[in-house]
């Protein structure tokens, strides 16, 4: 079994990638630290870090929109993780469910599930 400690972290981090177990659609990228890998691997919940906060961070804590983990996949660098989850509710802070709501044209491709005013 690979272990938190057995990932390679860049200034402490390792990328995330958390992608819907049965649709496949990418639904956000962050990152996580050892403690956030470990919480994870422990709760079943996807936790994050922010770096804009500098703190641990539990999907949904505040929105309710958890990411209840599947799977967890490791990269052949061992620097990068690809979280297979069941999303509840949008991904995106902005109210889609998925981050990647728009091309690089701008253009709105994403279904907006929830209004971030109700929510945050």
């Amino acid at each position: 079994m690979i272990k938190p400690d057995d990932l390679k972290y860049d200034n402490g981090l390792i990328q995330a990638i958390a992608q819907d177990n049965e649709t496949k659609e990418v639904l956000m990228c962050a990152f996580m630290n050892r403690e956030a890998v470990e919480k994870t691997i422990e709760t079943g919940i996807v936790h994050y870090w922010s770096r804009s906060r500098q703190s641990l961070w539990k999907k949904g804590e505040s929105s309710g929109h958890m990411q209840k983990v599947i799977e967890i996949r490791v990269d052949c660098d061992m620097d990068a993780l690809l979280l297979l989850v069941e999303q509840a509710g949008g991904a995106c802070h902005t109210g889609y469910r998925s981050c990647f709501y728009r091309t690089i044209e701008d253009k709105l491709v994403g279904e907006k599930v929830f209004d971030p005013e109700d929510v945050y």
